[in-house]
């Protein structure tokens, strides 16, 4: 492809996409054309903000002629009806979590993907962090042996924000814009579990409000089973005012603990001699740092997320986060939800 790749953004209703156009405008082999919104004001300032062309009419963005691949941060139900349209340009895509809302609608995007043959990644930063990288290689290289438990602590802050609940990102905690938090968030730890162990066969949950009630949900623990025999819990929170150890995996013959992986961990004061990452071995029977570096802020793992994409563009490369990596995280919350409403276990595929 080009040695300059021109981006389209689809809608700033998602944070994420000033993060994402903030580091895209460092990069020498990105031209930042144009972007729609359907919130003017949101949509000129961003364009203004990022020296691009803001349109009101979404034909502007996925018909633009210098453009070559969008990022889709709207509203999560809108996901699939843009992806569709963007897929039918022929734009590549960068799609924000979760994928969907629905299974329908994973389905819709797949299909216009593979029919168009449109470049599809997912937006996922917990696959661009170090820490998880190394956790990844640990595992496949068998230095853990067989694993029993993974547990991730994947939370944020958001609902003790007034802004986030009142301002132009309440479209979070309507549920038929985006149905809960456990689904908004969760979803980029399913998918950590997901890159982790497979797929699961099982799930049992429970999500509630536990602390607050602006929105359909602030709480969720989950435990997945996989077909190996291994348990992963997930714990994932909207509430979470601080918290430090955020991975545990459990091998037979290792164990990797993770720190100062999620955003209420990270964006904290913390010691001089904090560690993100250690390992503990029968051949090495003690707590060893592996160095991985901690990064200033939360901030730099979404800022992450582009580069991956651009590359895989410019060396037509196939994507590594995949439109069936999206589909099973959405399934794996959707399972979640549905064991806590029925208040017993659900099995995969649903």
């Amino acid at each position: 492809m080009e040695t300059t790749i021109g981006i389209g953004i689809i809608s700033f209703a998602h944070g994420h996409a000033n993060a994402y156009c903030n580091r895209m405008q460092t990069f020498d082999d990105v031209n930042l054309v144009a972007c729609w919104d359907d919130n003017a004001e949101r949509g000129e300032a961003a364009g203004t903000q990022f020296g691009m062309n803001y349109s009101p009419y979404l034909e502007d963005v996925i018909q633009h002629p210098q453009i070559d691949a969008v990022i889709v941060t709207c509203e999560t139900n809108r996901h699939a009806e843009m992806v569709e349209a963007a897929a039918a340009a022929g734009k590549h895509i960068l799609c924000q979590k979760p994928m969907a809302l629905t299974l329908a609608d994973c389905d819709k995007i797949e299909a216009a993907v593979q029919k168009s043959g449109v470049k599809f990644m997912m937006g996922y930063q917990m696959r661009r962090d170090p820490a998880n990288i190394e956790m990844k290689r640990l595992i496949d290289s068998g230095v853990l042996g067989k694993i029993g438990v993974l547990r991730r602590r994947h939370c944020i802050n958001a609902l003790f924000s007034e802004a986030f609940v009142t301002g132009t990102s309440r479209w979070h905690i309507e549920p038929e814009k985006n149905m809960g938090m456990f689904m908004d968030d969760a979803s980029h730890a399913t998918d950590f579990i997901h890159w982790m162990l497979g797929r699961p066969t099982s799930v049992i949950a429970e999500i509630d409000n536990i602390l607050t009630d602006v929105a359909p949900d602030d709480t969720g623990l989950a435990v997945y089973r996989f077909p190996c025999g291994a348990m992963a819990i997930l714990l994932n929170t909207s509430v979470t005012l601080a918290g430090e150890n955020t991975t545990e995996i459990y091998g037979d013959e290792g164990v990797v603990i993770q720190n100062y992986g999620d955003a209420p961990s990270c964006n904290m004061p913390r010691p001089v001699d904090a560690v993100a990452l250690k390992l503990y071995t029968r051949e090495e029977p003690s707590w060893r740092d592996l160095g991985i570096p901690i990064p200033n802020g939360h901030g730099e793992r979404i800022a992450a997320v582009p580069r991956p994409f651009i590359d895989c563009l410019k060396n037509d490369t196939e994507p590594d986060v995949t439109v069936e990596d999206g589909r099973v995280s959405v399934e794996m919350v959707l399972g979640a939800y549905q064991s806590a409403r029925e208040g017993k276990r659900v099995t995969f595929p649903l």
